[in-house]
């Protein structure tokens, strides 16, 4: 897998272990996500505004809003310790960006990780935001089809969108249970919501 070179411009960071810095909302242009409900299970919903996100209750979540779930292929795994994690980003950081279509890493297969360690950048329609590593470890791999082409990330984020896998130990502080991320969907939502009032009043 290969490494992209980082663009040289500002960045408003969003993908972060504290609150992001939204753009207002455009309910025009719903992010049509094509995942289907088979494939992920049961699923919680959030309301952000007129639109609902959804989330599937069997994966776990980073704070910086992605979703976690074990890689199908494990064959990197050393023991139970260190489990081969698959993260993607939430509907809530989705919809939030609106419309990606450019996907940028700093990091290759094989790089040691710390957490909250800056392995890249995503740019949409909203925002142009930094990318953190969710939890310490080994990025295994990056997925080629999303640095390809990312909008796929819109149609597809818990599936075909995923972005990283990364060999490493978690606990319920940096991964979530479904339920501690709903609680902590509330709180961000407040914040972004005062967010978006205050750039809607300048």
């Amino acid at each position: 897998m290969r490494p992209a070179s980082l663009k040289e411009c500002s960045r408003k960071v969003l993908c972060m272990a504290k609150p992001m810095s939204p753009r207002p909302i455009d309910s025009t242009s719903a992010i049509q996500m094509n995942d289907s409900n088979s494939d992920l299970g049961e699923q919680f919903t959030f309301a952000m505004g007129e639109f609902d996100a959804s989330f599937p209750k069997g994966y776990r979540y980073a704070k910086n809003h992605m979703w976690a779930t074990p890689s199908p292929d494990q064959s990197a795994a050393t023991g139970d310790a260190h489990c081969v994690w698959r993260f993607g980003l939430s509907a809530y950081a989705v919809r939030l960006l609106q419309d990606v279509y450019f996907l940028d890493w700093i990091v290759e297969a094989g790089t040691p990780l710390t957490a909250r360690k800056t392995i890249g950048s995503i740019e949409s329609k909203k925002a142009e935001s930094d990318l953190f590593s969710p939890i310490a470890g080994e990025l295994i791999v990056i997925n080629a089809d999303a640095l390809d082409e990312p909008s796929v990330i819109n149609a597809s984020p818990y599936v075909d969108g995923w972005l990283i896998e990364i060999r490493g130990n978690t606990s319920e502080e940096n991964l979530l249970s479904s339920d501690a991320y709903a609680e902590h969907l509330n709180e961000a939502w407040e914040v972004a919501q005062r967010t978006i009032k205050g750039q809607a009043n300048h």
